[in-house]
């Protein structure tokens, strides 16, 4: 039900006749639909699945799994938007998409957030658009807006306090194994 929950929000943030309307494209928003669609079912219902299989069953534990996981599902979402526009797609397999398709990702929400108003008229008149000219200027308003630094900063921040709260909310849960999931994601190219 949260990926559907997730889904839904994914598919009515950007307005349903494709035009642009950059008003739903907020980070609480996107947390939302990154926490639905995402950290969810790939992270927190596998190991709480798994917490089951192993015989715990305590609330505390799983609210504490939990807090750890969906952070780290955060973590591996914002990490997938920026490789869908910057990944090479020997290494990631697939063509990044997401300027195209009007997706509410990290780094529209970010250079919105950054943008002045004349640089968010170049966002308004070429996001959403199939036409690798008006993709290309997209990326060349992130590259004006430094979102690759901004990335980096955010990807820094966000691992130390992903170890942070590993540490705070483990308890009796394996450490190593949060810490282990979250070195497999951290700088990740793929």
């Amino acid at each position: 039900m949260q990926t559907v929950i997730g889904q839904g929000l994914d598919l009515i943030t950007p307005p349903a006749d494709g035009s642009v309307n950059f008003s739903r494209y907020t980070m609480t928003r996107y947390s939302a639909i990154v926490k639905w669609k995402t950290a969810f079912y790939s992270f927190y219902l596998p190991v709480a699945l798994a917490m089951h299989m192993a015989g715990i069953h305590d609330d505390d534990s799983h609210q504490n799994a939990k807090k750890i996981l969906l952070e780290m599902g955060h973590f591996f979402q914002v990490q997938d938007d920026y490789l869908d526009c910057y990944g090479d797609p020997a290494v990631t397999g697939k063509i990044g998409t997401d300027i195209e398709e009007n997706k509410c990702g990290w780094l529209a929400v970010t250079a919105l957030g950054l943008c002045t108003p004349a640089q968010r008229k170049v966002m308004e008149d070429n996001y959403a658009r199939n036409e690798p000219q008006c993709v290309a200027r997209v990326k060349a308003l992130y590259t004006e807006l430094d979102i690759q630094r901004h990335y980096a900063e955010y990807e820094e921040k966000s691992y130390q306090q992903l170890m942070q709260m590993i540490e705070e909310y483990s308890q009796i849960l394996p450490e190593e194994m949060f810490i282990a999931f979250a070195n497999k994601i951290y700088k990740r190219q793929k």
